[in-house]
């Protein structure tokens, strides 16, 4: 398959090696120009961003959720039959308080309301170092899961058996406005969890608590700022507190 990749932090980079090891075309684009890209290490061909789009049957976007409305003007270029996956998860801290976010509205609804077209929610509920090093075999009995959300159930498909050759097992999130359940402060996200105890985490997820459990986190890695967490603590800690 051809994908186009718009950011290349931590997620997009992971991703566009992972799908470059398995043989599928890669371009990868810094939304903010390509001189941006220059000394980085990346897999995949690195483009113009109005370059990644172009040929592709699959556009990733990894970005900050601030940033989408800023490549309006490049998603209304992108064909329709291109299959659009949002990876981004809003932090006010990061993102600067969004109010439709802030009052409710579902994180990829917004999203895709600023992009102006549907989105597929997908490879935000795994660390980045879990999304590298932990993908394993179809047949591992502890192979760990990964949401996926959005309306068109074909879309999705095409994005979940993507989530699989990468190494995961693809749990069904539902629609995009179900997709709150594998957002920040939910029991479902960064907690490393199997496609069985991913399916039961969404059900559990309580969307006025996720917030405040969201904040509760980054409150305590900011008065912690001193302490080097492991990756199994940053786990751990998630699993304890969205599960509170």
């Amino acid at each position: 398959m051809k994908f186009g990749i718009i950011g290349a932090g931590s997620i997009g980079s992971i991703i566009s090696k992972k799908l470059v090891k398995n043989g599928h075309d890669v371009k990868i684009a810094d939304a903010r120009g390509i001189e941006f890209l220059e000394g980085k290490e990346l897999a995949g061909t690195t483009v113009r961003v109005e370059d990644a789009i172009k040929n592709i049957d699959v556009l990733i976007l990894s970005l900050p959720t601030k940033a989408m409305p800023s490549i309006r003007n490049i998603i209304d270029q992108v064909g329709e039959e291109v299959i659009i996956v949002d990876t981004s998860n809003y932090y006010p801290f990061r993102d600067d308080k969004i109010e439709e976010i802030e009052n409710g509205m579902v994180e990829s609804v917004w999203v895709s309301n600023q992009l102006g077209r549907p989105v597929i929610k997908a490879f935000n509920n795994l660390l980045a170092y879990t999304l590298e090093n932990e993908g394993t075999s179809v047949d591992s009995s502890e192979r760990i899961a990964m949401a996926v959300a959005g309306n068109d159930t074909s879309q999705k498909q095409v994005v979940m058996d993507v989530v699989s050759e990468l190494g995961f097992d693809a749990v069904d999130g539902g629609s995009l406005s179900d997709s709150w359940r594998q957002q920040p402060g939910t029991p479902a996200y960064c907690t490393e969890l199997t496609k069985d105890e991913l399916t039961i985490a969404l059900k559990k997820a309580n969307k006025e608590k996720a917030p405040l459990l969201r904040d509760k986190v980054i409150e305590i890695f900011a008065e912690k700022k001193d302490v080097d967490f492991s990756h199994e603590d940053v786990v751990n800690l998630n699993r304890e507190i969205y599960n509170s």
